[in-house]
């Protein structure tokens, strides 16, 4: 391990003679290099990878309540270490287990005022990690200063000119349904030029992909993908702003209308502290991006200890196509009745339940449910006083008395888990009660999904109950227009490279219905085919995955009371109204896992097709989509294979597009054929 520091002298010295002052630290493989310099007073980094430019020099500092930390700045020393460790296990990932090398910069500076504060980078292979430490503060009366308000941050990121983006707009704030946004449900737009206003004017939310284009026709692309992780009840989330010009986006804070106007935008904290990690993870390809495990690598670990093991799983959920009118205790036993049927663990009840059944109805059908060997999730709203929200459960999870008082009684009745709707912001007000609501939570046993609502980040290693958020545009927009539902395969071909790159993603699709109403008749039609919706089992990642399926799914429009299974014959048309799904897919749906081990890209392009392996103990399931407009036909390098092995192969009859599953031999890994339909897809499953 390597140590040096700089002297005060010999920095003072430098600055005299007007010499910049820089710092570097690569990675341990040498390919993704950062460099820091101090100019004018004004400190930069920049990154490079294989020597190509990822980002010109970019701002670094912050204005806080006590002053300027971004102009004017003096270099104090500086610190580096290499083969440093980051080595921990996740159960409700992409991956089980990482253990990663790093290097670490740290800059020791102070403003004009004496203040002093680092700027500290950790390098790994294709990952950046950056953050400010602050110590106590001299005080203006002698003393030392133990809090600090950030007013601003100059922390930015700043692309070459001809940089193309990958990025989805913050919205206005509280507009949308009852005035509950922004809780990151805009449409995203591909390989777009840099422009200076983003669709609302407010900038861009997390995560956010670059492709900065090769200089020569023989050379690479540099993907670079943005985001921030490690932020809990100590700061605000964040997002980028819009393109200050010269290709500049910076770190932009909450919009003082979020949630109605309440909290301050300016996070406020104890010191010594740290602000939140801001992460780059950089490429020749977009393998490293959709593999990352930066948002994790760094965070604090279990910031509450768990109360008990927690169970990850599948439920059903009747909602997503039923919608309000299915909160009932006839419609919801068809669902109890479909869960066990599909051998899932959960069924989840969604609005309504306590105008609609009741507690005492409620505490009358968990045990029910309990009884046909089914746990049970259900929802809440968030809020009571910062948007228009009606449908109750209401004004319990922001109160901390009335949110103890039920979450006793969920513990009381062996509930397992909640979800928690309709956030609209990303003020430090709002992050307390996301933690808030997963501590007490966690009190009860009760594991959290968050809905309406802002991305994680890096919660799956922080909190130990977490299971999912939306902070996507996710399945219901499906049952909504036929605009969704129409690009319903572009957004899983963009999905796996952008927003679930950075923690889970409760999207709850997986639609059997071909017509997305009741009985599998009227509403909108899905284009996409069963094997792709299959292949979204895989492609999306969440510990607890609440599918949309429905017992029509299963028994038919004539039976799904009943649950009289109709009579099939080698002529019966599965997109009719009111068919049932295929067995083939019903029973793929059984089997398939929701906790990886290990995660593979293999190939893709954001909104074109994405083709991904995940690995569960020891089988492996490969999965992949088209949205193309048109068939594709790849040969795939899949090392995961052995030859002569035989695999299970889901596909579309490229005539009839209903599902066939095969038997395949393996003639050679390096080489497996695989077509999908436009809007299509395939699995391949394969025990090691």
């Amino acid at each position: 391990m390597k140590h040096f520091f700089l002297s005060l002298a010999l920095l003072m010295a430098t600055s005299l003679m007007g010499y910049a002052q820089t710092a570097t630290v690569s990675s341990p493989d040498g390919r993704l290099r950062l460099g820091f310099t101090l100019s004018a007073g004004n400190p930069t980094y920049t990154i490079s990878y294989d020597g190509k430019e990822a980002l010109k020099p970019s701002p670094l500092g912050f204005v806080a309540d006590n002053g300027d930390y971004s102009k004017q700045i003096a270099l104090i020393g500086q610190e580096q270490k290499t083969n440093l460790q980051t080595t921990y296990t996740m159960n409700r990932s992409k991956v089980a287990k990482v253990s990663k090398s790093y290097n670490q910069l740290v800059v020791k500076l102070q403003n004009k005022d004496g203040m002093p504060f680092d700027v500290e980078f950790r390098v790994e292979n294709n990952d950046v990690a950056l953050r400010y430490n602050i110590p106590n503060q001299p005080s203006k009366n002698n003393g030392k200063k133990f809090s600090m308000r950030i007013m601003q941050e100059a922390t930015g990121f700043r692309f070459p000119v001809a940089t193309t983006t990958f990025l989805t707009p913050q919205s206005d704030a509280m507009i949308g349904w009852k005035g509950t946004k922004p809780s990151y449900e805009e449409e995203y737009k591909y390989d777009e030029p840099m422009t200076t206003r983003s669709q609302y004017g407010h900038g861009y939310t997390f995560p956010a992909l670059f492709r900065v284009p090769a200089l020569e026709k023989q050379d690479e692309d540099v993907w670079v993908l943005v985001s921030e992780t490690d932020v809990d009840s100590r700061y605000s989330g964040s997002r980028l702003s819009d393109m200050m010009g010269d290709g500049l986006y910076t770190i932009a804070f909450p919009m003082p209308e979020e949630n109605g106007g309440n909290g301050t935008v300016e996070p406020a904290f104890s010191l010594p502290n740290s602000t939140p990690w801001r992460t780059i993870t950089v490429g020749t390809s977009l393998k490293p991006i959709v593999e990352t495990t930066i948002a994790w690598d760094f965070t604090r670990e279990n910031l509450f200890q768990p109360s008990q093991d927690y169970k990850f799983g599948k439920g059903t959920w009747s909602w997503i196509v039923w919608q309000d009118n299915s909160i009932n205790t006839k419609d919801l036993t068809r669902y109890v009745q479909l869960a066990k049927a599909m051998r899932y663990e959960y069924v989840l009840i969604d609005n309504w339940w306590d105008n609609n059944i009741g507690y005492e109805g409620m505490e009358k059908f968990i045990r029910y449910a309990h009884q046909e060997g089914v746990d049970v999730f259900l929802w809440w709203s968030s809020s009571g006083y910062w948007n228009d929200i009606e449908q109750g459960p209401i004004n319990k999870m922001d109160n901390p008395i009335r949110r103890k008082e039920v979450m006793r009684w969920m513990q009381k009745m062996g509930v397992k888990g909640i979800k928690v709707d309709f956030f609209g912001g990303d003020k430090q007000e709002t992050m307390r009660l996301y933690e808030a609501i997963l501590s007490d939570a966690n009190d009860c046993g009760l594991m959290v999904i968050f809905h309406g609502c802002t991305i994680p980040r890096g919660w799956e290693r922080m909190y130990p109950n977490y299971v999912g958020s939306e902070a996507v545009l996710a399945s219901e927009n499906i049952f909504f227009t036929q605009h969704a539902a129409d690009k319903e395969a572009k957004d899983a071909a963009t999905h796996p490279f952008l927003r679930n790159t950075i923690g889970c993603m409760e999207f709850g699709g997986c639609f059997m219905n071909r017509h997305i109403g009741k009985g599998n008749r009227g509403g909108n039609t899905r284009r996409t085919t069963d094997v792709h919706e299959l292949a979204t089992c895989v492609l999306f990642q969440n510990p607890i995955q609440n599918f949309a399926i429905t017992p029509e799914n299963l028994w038919g429009e004539e039976g799904m009371y009943t649950g009289k299974a109709p009579t099939l014959s080698s002529t019966t048309d599965y997109n009719a109204e009111g068919a049932p799904a295929p067995e083939i897919s019903m029973e793929f749906l059984r089997q398939v896992p929701t906790t990886w081990d290990e995660t593979v890209f293999l190939e893709g392009y954001p909104g074109k097709y994405c083709i991904l392996a995940r690995r569960t103990g020891s089988k492996w399931y490969i999965a992949g989509n088209n949205a193309t407009g048109e068939v594709l036909r790849l040969n795939l390098s899949l090392p995961m294979l052995e030859k002569g092995q035989t695999v299970q192969l889901y596909t579309d009859n490229l005539k009839t597009l209903e599902p066939q599953l095969t038997d395949v031999k393996i003639k050679n890994p390096e080489k497996v054929s695989v077509s999908m339909a436009n809007q299509g897809g395939f699995v391949i499953v394969a025990e090691k």
